[in-house]
């Protein structure tokens, strides 16, 4: 020892509180613990046969004996590795005699004994300093450098856990798991058999290994992809199909898991240390082990390699290490000599199976069925305290072969609990204890689901250890991560097969990782994708419970655990162990340990010297470790021949227990055992004297004990919750196994309950299973958090406090539900059937110290037992809080935790308190009807039984009854108060109502006005005092229901502060009263007892409206969807409201197949509007009509489109029926114009036809030709008389024919097109007024102009966060220019030339957002515009129309800026440039209106000003009417064009008069360049009549 170190500095000495280390042998009462000082404190220590490593914050040393090191005598003390300073070495691991350190980046380092190549550098029989030692993963492109998490050691190999949670080995052995028979292994390998599962922890024993494995799935949820063993191919289970189930058993074990001999003689590379199976006392007669041969691969021999051997000399033997004497070897035999033997022994096993499945049909259902898809209920997690529940719901999925009874046969044996929980933090950097190595428990739990507690193993079947298939056998499958999609696509974890009979569970979909989710998609159709809920901040914080324990290696002496003494070349799972929820594995050098979070210790393997702490107990199982009663481990470390325990005893200091073979206290080193031992663990008397232990450690005869000083009450307080949470959770699970397994496992429960209780009851054991699961977790973790650096931050229960909160309120509501109904009154008969009639038991688990507690009682405190807890965190977490300075964080953390606790169990308390009154209210309420009232989240608050609240105006004989309960005011009414029968009540949802006090002086009495929905009423107290008592009952009531929220979710009340709850809130109502809202549910915005705010109503039959409210009737925007009964489809409306009706800008789609887009009033279409109907309504209908609409008829201008005619009318309607001008346009080119009157033209009109042929006279019904009429001709006839008929069909004429010369040809007027049609200024009024209406003008140009700028913005900022506005979200740039166009310009005086400017760009924006009113006018104004002069509306006719009417459209619009910039002159107004016409040139968009005057400025016009924005939008029909318009002068041009075409190009020039020196010097001539001879050329060459038309050409240019 470092004896100078003594003389440190003070803070060193301060230091040397915490991780502190001693050292002893043996158990005698007088062993008296070393202290080993150094000058930190020490984090990790690891112990080997003969030596040890510590590890300090920066350093490791060494002591004991290391033959490696070639020095000539041994140190005294610790020695320092100087190799490793500096690498951030953070755990250190022992093996018998080589030695490992794990670097902060995951590399290793090893030294020492390397024969067996177990220190993994090749060439070397002995490694003398630390070496590092890369685990590569090659099948990885290019190779990958694994980080590691943990070291373990063994004998002769070595375990290492990667980062990924996938473990590799090296050395020699069948211990190594690795399928080879070429030993050593120099190069870290992977263990193939546990690929694609989550390993938490490794340890290793002198031949064997562990590993810890966290489930991630249900284990009957994994099946195997194969049904026959590997190595033997024998069936892995059998099923048996029977009548209503089917019997499914997986007890296989591989025979070739025994030690196989090979008559090929050669060198045996483990000479020095052979495996060697004494005859135990637990041993079978039938299994005599006999001597193997060389070349046994379980003793690691080396095929093909007889280099780094060692003599006998030169290794100790393990036999000597474990017995201490010679004469304890025993041999080996095996009943297989030979391979005959062993196929012998093999068919002996297929017969006997095939035998068995041919006698279990006659068995009946006398097999419990041990695999089936079953039921699941969400509160068991442990198979020992299996809970069977009544299933729930039939949520089967899979085949039709499973019937209801093997359902609920199955939801007995399989339960589900949801709470999913992993941990990073509570990862276990602890030591390695006569080579066991315990790796980081960085735990990611992703199921808690379990099997039927008769199955056996997760996977519900055996594991051959030489089946090349066994990593996909068992539960653990790991949540797949992208990069290692492509390992586990090879390796094929994930299970495949189902078989007959078996119903997949609908849960499996849900933990398939990604890479082999392609694997089941066939069973989707079958199955259904189920996902499972968890609570990811328990997932990522707590430690899991739900693992299974791994083995492999040599069994001799039974240490693998699998009930035989059967080596394993591969990793087996150890059934037994899957439901005990292991959280830490241990071995020594022949034996095995495993603690649960239940703190109880199960051991295995060797028993000679009293290692495995028990009696008379199969060692080759594991079985409980006998402990007092009371004695809670929580820390476990083994030796080559004892077990330490470290525990929880009467006080709060650890106590150690030693079980094992005892040490003499003799300087003879060579024989130091006393040949005797414990027959169970002896506590070790010194262990109050050396502190506050928080880790152990052991290995060869050595044991080390890591203690702490109790430096300001830290230690002890930390110490204190954690053994409070452990045994806290230990009472938790003896309850669930002890009293809610029995009670549940009744099948009268459910009748003594009733229905509602029992699902009372089920709710209630599962929150009770998820509260002890998440204490099993808690425990767990602050038992890691002892162990490591103690970092206050890091404590769970501070930290994150909502996890705990969250579970314990889960907990409270369920119980206080089942008190509320009486099922703990219910429950008492069964509990007295079951645990006696004074509930002993339960008196038991109290630990009540009254004698004559009544049995009720008794079960109420029990069940209230567990919320009594967090009286012990809030008075733990204060005395924790003591322990820093009151300016420190860590104080003000725990201060804040603390009172989170305190402020739950004050709620607790209340909510307890709350229920019981309750509950005895409902003992003594006689009134009709109360089991409607009694519901379980019911809670009474008050009640007017001694009249102190009565109803205003109430009958002389009437009694009222006021009910306040924590969600309804209960009205209770009858006539004989006395008897306190009432005849009815009436409920009113405290979320819907509303209470205010009114003044004495108004009522004269003390009175309260309630608000309702459909009810308002006045009631009396009897004094200001009761007055008050129930104003504020009733208002903090409200305030508790609203702070609940329409999700269930907690949410804090603005008006919380000022004690009365708001007046505007949120909330879901049902209508009782006849109206119009009879039947109907409201959920949303609510003032003072009126809808108001968005919200939702619905309608028995189908009618909905979502929108918005005001004074309780629809007002605003809103969608709205009736059924009509009729054509049986839904009326929809979605558009703006005002007090209740239809009325503004919507589109409503009616039953009919019509659809409406235009304006409203009073549910009306009144305004401008588009109604297209007909079969084909959308996109393309039978007719379509836009104009204006009045009282819900067509009156005024309007355009009508008959597509099924070919006709479309434009002009004026009125009440539906085209009256007035008009103008009608057929398919056929003929175009009508005239006076309409009842739907027909009558009177004098115009007819055009496409040939220039032009009617003008008398027109009757359906376009009829009667009487009065000219008819004049393209050639300028005409034709003067009485016509009779249809155009087209033949006309009956009596008139007088004329042909006129010349002259007269001229002079005389033809009708032209546009006298009958209606004026530009006439049309589209409804689109103007409409746009007026949106800037709040009732009429044009009358109104504030400020207003309408605030209209303007309104609409923009409202209609902007509306998404049905927006199809997809706007880019950057457009909501820059919303919130442009939001700004209200502000332009005092005259206008300007850079204010016109502004202008100009403001309407350009506008005119380009459709939710401006001047876009959408914009936009309305192209659609009607499209609508009219396109399709049959293409008419050359229309030209002059189309052109006025753009006209119209700036006059119009023109006079709305103006309105809206009220300094812009008139139209024609000039504006000074007073820059001197600075910007003169630079915007194309001013060129045109530029005057160059001696005073420059700008003309103002409404072309100028608008043409620009509205002329793009109409160009494509006016261009379309003006093309038809000159199609002649079109023809003509053409004509000219293919003419001249013709003539060459010299003749042109020539003809054209152009300059020679301008003519091409060479022209082509078929092909060929020839030179032009200007002389030669004539200045005449085209004649005259060429000549006339390439003038004409020039004319038309």
């Amino acid at each position: 020892m470092l004896m100078e170190e003594q003389n440190s500095s003070g803070e060193e000495e301060g230091s040397r509180e915490k991780g502190v280390l001693y050292r002893w042998q043996g158990y005698s009462c007088r062993v008296t613990p070393e202290r080993l000082l150094l000058a930190r404190p020490v984090l990790h220590a690891a112990l080997g046969t003969s030596h040890g490593l510590l590890l300090t914050d920066g350093h490791v040393y060494s002591f004991g004996e290391q033959p490696w090191k070639r020095v000539e005598s041994l140190p005294a003390g610790p020695v320092i590795e100087s190799v490793l300073s500096g690498q951030r070495v953070i755990s250190v691991s022992a093996g018998s005699y080589h030695c490992s350190a794990l670097t902060e980046d995951g590399l290793i380092h090893m030294w020492g004994e390397n024969s067996h190549g177990q220190c993994g550098v090749s060439g070397m029989d002995q490694v003398s300093s630390p070496t590092p030692v890369s685990v590569v993963d090659g099948e990885t492109h290019p190779p990958q450098l694994v980080r590691v998490l943990n070291v373990a050691c063994g004998a002769q190999h070595t375990l290492a856990l990667s980062r990924k949670h996938e473990v590799w080995a090296w050395g020699s052995g069948c211990q190594l798991g690795l399928v080879t028979s070429v030993f050593p292994v120099w190069k870290p390998q992977k263990v193939e058999h546990l690929v694609g599962r989550y390993v938490d922890q490794i340890a290793c024993g002198g031949f064997h290994s562990l590993a810890l494995v966290q489930i991630l799935a249900p284990p009957e949820d994994s099946q195997q992809a194969r049904d026959r063993c590997g190595q033997c191919k024998q069936s892995l289970f059998t099923m048996t199909d029977k009548d209503d189930h089917v019997i499914i058993s997986d007890e296989h074990y591989c025979p070739l898991g025994v030690e196989l001999n090979d008559s090929k003689e050669g060198r045996r590379s483990g000479q020095s240390s052979p495996a060697q199976t004494p005859q135990s006392k637990n041993s079978s007669p039938h299994f005599e082990v006999s001597p193997l041969s060389s070349k046994n691969i379980c003793e690691g021999s080396s095929v093909g390699s007889q280099k780094n051997t060692r003599s006998q000399e030169a290794q100790p033997d393990p036999s000597l290490t474990e017995t201490g004497h010679a004469s304890h070897r025993q041999t080996k035999s095996t009943p297989y000599p030979d391979e005959q033997a062993l196929q012998d022994y093999l068919k002996r096993i297929s017969d006997q199976t095939f035998a068995e499945q041919a006698e279990a049909p006659s068995l009946g259902g006398s097999h419990p069925p041990s695999h089936q898809s079953s039921l699941t209920c969400p509160f068991r997690s442990d198979q020992s305290d299996e809970l069977t529940l009544r299933p729930s719901s039939p949520a089967l999925s899979g085949t039709d072969s499973i019937t209801a009874s093997s359902r609920q046969r199955c939801a007995s044996n399989t339960t589900t609990d949801r709470k999913h929980s992993t941990s990073d933090d509570s990862s276990q950097h602890s030591s390695v204890d006569g080579g066991i190595c315990i790796s980081d428990l960085v735990i990611s739990n992703g199921c808690l689901f379990e099997s039927c507690e008769d199955g056996v193993g997760p996977t519900g079947m055996d594991f051959c250890p030489g089946d090349p298939l066994q990593g996909k056998k068992s539960t653990s499958l790991t949540d797949i991560t992208l990069e290692d999609t492509e390992a586990h696509n090879r390796r094929g974890s994930l299970p495949g097969f189902s078989p007959a009979g078996f119903s997949w569970p609908s849960t499996l979909l849900s933990h398939v990782s990604p890479s082999g989710s392609h694997r089941i998609n066939h069973l989707r159709a079958a199955v259904g994708a189920v996902t499972t809920t968890s609570t990811s901040e328990s997932r990522n914080l707590l430690p899991s419970l739900y693992t299974e324990v791994w083995s492999w290696g040599r069994g001799q002496e039974g240490q693998l655990g699998h009930g035989d003494y059967l080596p394993r070349l591969q990793p087996l799972c150890i059934k037994s162990l899957s439901k005990k929820e292991v959280v830490k594995i241990t071995a020594g050098a022949n034996h095995s340990l495993a603690l649960t979070a239940q703190c109880q210790v199960y051991s295995w393997g060797s028993d000679k010297f009293g290692q495995l702490g028990r009696m008379n107990a199969p060692s080759t199982v594991p079985n409980l470790t006998m402990i007092s009663e009371g004695i809670r481990v929580w820390d476990v470390a083994a030796g080559q021949t004892h077990t330490l325990l470290l525990a929880d005893g009467d006080c709060y200091q650890p106590i150690l227990y030693y079980s094992g073979e005892q040490v003499l206290e003799s300087t003879d080193n060579d024989n130091p055992l006393s040949r005797t031992y414990t027959q169970t663990p002896t506590l070790l008397p010194f262990c109050m004297n050396i502190g506050y232990v928080s880790k152990v450690f052991g290995g060869g005869l050595n044991c080390l004990a890591l203690a702490d000083q109790n430096a300001m009450g830290f230690i002890a307080t930390i110490h204190e919750l954690a053994s409070a949470e452990r045994k806290f959770y230990c009472t938790l699970s003896k309850v669930k196994s002890g009293i809610l397994s029995p009670l549940l496992a009744r099948t009268s429960l459910a009748l003594s309950l009733g229905p509602s209780s029992m699902l009372l009851f089920q709710e209630m054991a599962g929150s009770f299973s998820k509260l002890c699961h998440l204490m099993g977790q808690h425990s767990v973790s602050l038992t890691n958090f002892l162990q490591r650096g103690k970092v206050i931050k890091t404590l769970v229960l501070i930290k994150n406090t909502d996890i705990f909160m969250d579970t314990y309120k889960e907990y409270c509501d369920p119980v206080g539900n089942f008190l509320v109904m009486g099922g703990f009154q219910s429950l008492l008969k069964p509990s007295q059937e079951c645990f006696g009639k004074k509930l002993e038991l339960i008196q038991t688990l109290l630990e009540s110290k009254e004698k004559n507690t009544l049995p009720y009682d008794l079960l109420v405190n029990l069940f209230y037992m567990p919320l009594q807890h967090l009286h012990g965190y809030n008075r733990l977490l204060l005395k924790l809080a003591h322990c820093f300075e009151v300016s420190t964080e860590e104080y003000e953390w725990i201060q804040n935790g603390c009172s989170k606790y305190e402020d739950l169990a004050r709620l607790v308390s209340k909510q307890r308190r709350d229920a019981e009154a309750t509950f005895s209210f409902w003992k003594n309420f006689k009134g009709k009807n109360s089991d409607s009232l009694r519901k379980p989240s019911r809670r009474l608050v008050c009640e007017s039984n001694n009249k102190a609240l009565a109803l205003q105006n109430a009958g002389r004989f009437s009694a009222s009854w006021f009910i306040l309960f924590n969600d309804v005011l209960a009205h209770a009414q009858g006539t004989i108060p006395s008897k306190k029968l009432f005849s009815s009540h009436y409920v009113y949802p405290l979320a819907t109502l509303w209470v205010e006090p009114i003044s004495d002086k108004n009522v004269g009495q003390h009175g309260l006005k309630l608000t309702t929905p459909e009810d308002s009423f006045v009631v009396l107290a009897t004094s200001p005092l009761e007055k008050g008592k129930w104003l504020r009952a009733i208002n903090q009531a409200i305030e508790g229901v609203l702070a609940v929220g329409l999700n269930g979710r907690i949410r804090v009340s603005r008006s919380s502060q000022k004690g009365e709850p708001p007046v505007s809130r949120t909330s879901t109502y049902t209508f009782s009263k006849e109206g119009r809202l009879k039947d109907a549910t409201y959920e949303g915005r609510w003032l003072s007892g009126k809808l108001h705010g968005k919200g939702t109503l619905k309608w028995p039959d189908g009618t909905v409206y979502c929108g918005t409210f005001k004074n309780g009737l629809e007002d605003g925007f809103g969608d709205f969807m009736m059924p009509n009964t009729t054509f049986n489809k839904f009326e929809r409306y979605q558009g703006h409201w005002k007090e209740g009706k239809i009325h503004g800008f919507g589109k409503f789609w009616y039953a009919s197949g019509e659809v409406y887009e235009g304006s409203f009033r009073d549910n009306m279409r009144h305004g401008h509007g588009m109604l297209r109907s007909g079969k084909l309504a959308s996109p393309s209908s039978s007719s379509v009509f836009v104009g204006q609409w009045v009282q819900g008829k067509r009156t005024g201008y309007g355009v009508c489109d008959d597509f099924s005619r070919g006709e479309k009318y434009i002009g004026m309607w009125l009440d539906d029926q085209r009256h007035g001008d008009g103008v009608v346009i057929t398919q056929f080119g003929l175009y009508y114009e005239g006076n309409f009157c009842n739907n027909k033209m009558m009177g004098n009109g115009t007819l055009l036809c496409d040939d220039d042929t032009v009617f003008e006279g008398e027109f009757s019904e359906d376009w009829t030709l009667c009487g009065k009429g000219v008819l004049f001709m393209p050639n300028g006839d005409s034709l003067d008389g009485v016509f009779d008929g249809h155009w087209g069909a033949g006309l009956r004429v009596a008139g007088t024919f004329t042909k006129p010369f010349e002259a007269l040809r001229r002079e005389r007027k033809i009708p032209v097109a546009g006298q009958h049609a209606v004026p530009a200024e006439e049309k589209w009024k409804a689109v103007f007024d409409e746009c007026w209406s949106r800037l709040g003008c009732e009429t044009p140009g009358e109104g504030v102009h400020e207003k309408a700028w605030e209209n303007i913005a309104i609409a923009l900022t409202a209609r902007r966060r509306q998404p049905r506005d927006r199809p997809k979200e706007p880019s950057r740039s457009q909501t820059k220019m919303l919130e442009s166009l939001e700004v209200i310009p502000h332009h005092v005086g005259p206008v300007t030339a850079d204010s016109y400017n502004n202008i100009r760009r403001y309407l350009m924006k506008a005119c380009d957002t459709p939710l401006h009113p001047l876009g959408w006018l914009l936009e309305t104004l192209v659609t009607v515009y499209r609508m009219t002069y396109v399709g049959v509306g293409s008419n050359r006719r229309l030209l002059q129309q189309a052109v006025e009417e753009i006209q119209s459209y700036l006059t119009h619009i023109f006079q709305i800026v103006r309105f809206l910039f009220p300094g812009l002159p008139e139209d024609g107004g000039f504006i000074l440039d007073s820059s001197s016409s600075s910007d003169e040139g630079t915007d194309p968009l001013n060129s045109s209106t530029h005057l160059e005057t001696p005073q420059q400025g700008w003309i103002v016009s409404s072309s100028s000003l608008l043409l620009p924005v509205l002329l793009p939008r109409l160009y494509p029909p006016l261009f379309t009417l003006y093309t038809l318009e000159k199609e002649r002068e079109e023809e003509v041009y053409w004509s000219c064009v293919l003419r001249l075409n013709k003539q060459p190009d010299l003749a042109l020039l020539a003809f054209l008069a152009v300059q020679e020196k301008f003519w091409p010097v060479s022209v082509s001539v078929l092909g060929k360049k020839k030179q032009v001879k200007l002389s030669v050329i004539p200045k005449k060459i085209i004649s005259n009549d060429t000549a006339g038309e390439i003038y004409n050409f020039i004319g038309l240019i």
